[in-house]
C-alpha cells in the first residue's frame, strides 16, 4: 500500500509540474489580459493606445509591418501639389509612453482556435482578444484589364505613398491642353467623398497650372456624400471639370492601359492622365483570420466590433461592415475607441456599454474652400444606424469666409487627430 500511495503522490507532483508548463490566459494568470492589435493606422494605433490607458494592466502589442504610416487624409493635397509627402507621414515611437509593444513585421498567419498571430519573422504572439484595423485591398480582379502593373501607369493612389507621387508626376508633366479622366468605383470604399475632392484639388491645379486642360469623372454612381456642394462649387470654380454619372454611362466597365483609355458602356475615353479608383475589400489578413464574408468586409456587432464571425477577434476601421458609418479616417478613431472600451469590459467579465459614435468629414475644393459633414451613430437593429436628425452638411449658400474657416477647420481637425494617435 505505501508503494501504492508513494506512486499516486509522484503523479500528482508530476502532473502538477506539466499543468504549469502550459501556456493559461493571461487574466487567468492575474494580469489584464492580452490584446494584440493588427495594423498602425488611425484605428488600429487608436484602439492600442486607448486600452492600455483604460487598464495598464493589459498586455497591449501593435503589429505594424511599416516604420512610417502615411496617412491618407490630405494627401489629394499631395498630389495637387498642395503639401509635400512628408507632411502625411508619422511614426510610432510615442507609442511607448503608453506604453504599447510595438511588433514592427507584417502578420502573416492568424490562428483564430489557437489565439495567436503569426509574424514574417516568425514571432507567434498569444493573445486573449484580437483587435483587427488593416485597411483595404485592391480587388485586382474587379475592373477588366487594371492590374497592378496597370496601376503603374493608371495609378489608383487609393493608398498614400508611392502611387500618391506617382499621379502628381504625372499631372506635372502633362501638357497644358491635356485630358485627366477619373473614375469612381460603386460602393462601398474607403473615404466616400474622397474622389471628389480629388477631382476637386486636380481641378485646382490644372486651372492655376494648365488652364486649357479638362477633367473628366466618370462615376460608377447617380449621387455621392457632399453631391450638391461640391457641383455647386465646381459649377462656381471649375467649368472645365465633367460628371458623368451612372445614369449618363459613367461607370467604367474595363480599362485599355496600352491605349490610356476608360471603357464604359456608352464609349471610350481616351486620357492624357487616367486615376482609377478599382473596386475595394478589406486587406488580406481579414481573409486569412476568417473575419471577411462573402463581400470582402467584416461584418461585427455594433456595439463591440467583434467579429460575426470569430469570437474574441474585433475589426475597426475601413475593413468592417460598420452600417451607417463612412470608411473615414475618423470613424475608423472613434470605432477605436469604442472598441477599446468594450474589449477591456469583456477582458474582466463585463458587459460593454451600449456606445454612441461620430463622424465628421472635412473636404477640400480649394485651398481655401473647405465642406463638412457631420453624423452621429449608434447600434440599432444589429446594425449601427445614424441618430435621426444628427446628420449636418456645410449650408449651400455660405459666404466665402465661411468657407475658407471651414478649410482652417479642415487642417486643424487632421493636426488634432495625428497628434491624438501619434503624438
Amino acid at each position: 500500500m505505501a508503494a501504492k500511495r508513494t506512486s499516486r503522490r509522484q503523479f500528482l507532483k508530476t502532473a502538477a509540474a506539466g499543468a504549469a508548463l502550459l501556456p493559461l490566459p493571461a487574466i487567468a494568470q492575474g494580469a489584464g489580459g492580452r490584446v494584440v492589435v493588427v495594423g498602425g493606422g488611425f484605428g488600429g494605433a487608436s484602439c492600442a493606445r486607448f486600452i492600455k490607458r483604460i487598464d495598464p494592466r493589459i498586455t497591449v502589442t501593435l503589429v505594424e509591418a511599416n516604420p512610417t504610416f502615411i496617412a491618407c487624409p490630405f494627401s489629394n493635397g499631395v498630389i495637387a501639389g498642395l503639401r509635400d509627402l512628408n507632411a502625411q507621414e508619422f511614426g510610432y515611437d510615442k507609442l511607448a509612453a503608453d506604453p504599447v509593444v510595438l511588433q514592427l513585421s507584417p502578420g502573416t498567419a492568424i490562428d483564430p482556435q489557437g489565439r495567436t498571430v503569426t509574424l514574417g519573422n516568425g514571432t507567434r504572439l498569444p493573445y486573449d482578444r484580437l483587435v483587427l484595423s488593416p485597411g483595404i485591398d485592391i480587388r485586382w480582379d474587379g475592373l477588366p484589364g487594371y492590374t497592378e502593373a496597370a496601376a503603374e501607369r493608371m495609378p489608383h493612389a487609393w493608398k498614400a505613398g508611392e502611387q500618391t507621387l506617382l499621379l502628381r508626376r504625372q499631372l506635372e508633366a502633362m501638357d497644358d491642353g491635356g485630358t485627366v479622366v477619373m473614375s469612381a468605383p460603386a460602393n462601398p470604399f474607403r473615404c466616400p467623398p474622397g474622389p471628389y475632392e480629388r477631382a476637386s484639388l486636380i481641378a485646382y491645379y490644372l486651372k492655376t497650372k494648365k488652364p486649357k486642360s479638362k477633367l473628366i469623372i466618370l462615376d460608377a454612381k447617380d449621387a455621392f456624400s457632399k453631391q450638391r456642394l461640391f457641383q455647386n462649387a465646381w459649377k462656381a470654380l471649375y467649368p472645365n471639370l465633367e460628371w458623368v454619372s451612372l445614369s449618363s454611362g459613367g461607370k467604367v466597365t474595363s480599362v485599355d492601359v496600352a491605349a490610356m483609355t476608360l471603357v464604359t458602356d456608352f464609349g471610350r475615353h481616351k486620357a492624357d492622365v487616367a486615376n482609377v479608383i478599382p473596386p475595394q475589400k478589406a486587406a488580406r489578413i481579414a481573409e486569412m483570420a476568417g473575419v471577411a464574408d462573402r463581400t470582402g468586409w467584416c461584418p461585427i456587432d455594433p456595439a463591440t466590433f467583434e467579429s460575426k464571425l470569430q469570437p474574441n477577434v474585433h475589426v475597426v476601421g475601413d475593413a468592417s461592415i460598420a452600417g451607417a458609418m463612412p470608411k473615414s479616417a475618423f470613424s475608423a478613431n472613434a470605432q477605436a475607441k469604442v472598441c477599446a472600451a468594450a474589449v477591456v469590459k469583456l477582458l474582466a467579465g463585463g458587459s460593454p456599454d451600449e456606445p454612441k459614435l461620430i463622424n465628421t468629414c472635412y473636404s477640400l475644393v480649394a485651398p481655401d474652400y473647405g465642406i463638412s459633414i457631420v453624423g452621429v451613430y449608434r447600434p440599432a437593429d444589429g446594425q449601427i444606424k445614424e441618430v435621426e436628425g444628427s446628420t449636418g452638411v456645410s449650408a449651400l449658400d455660405a459666404p466665402s469666409s465661411t468657407r475658407a474657416l471651414e478649410a482652417t477647420f479642415a487642417n486643424d481637425w487632421f493636426k488634432t487627430i495625428t497628434n491624438e494617435v501619434f503624438g
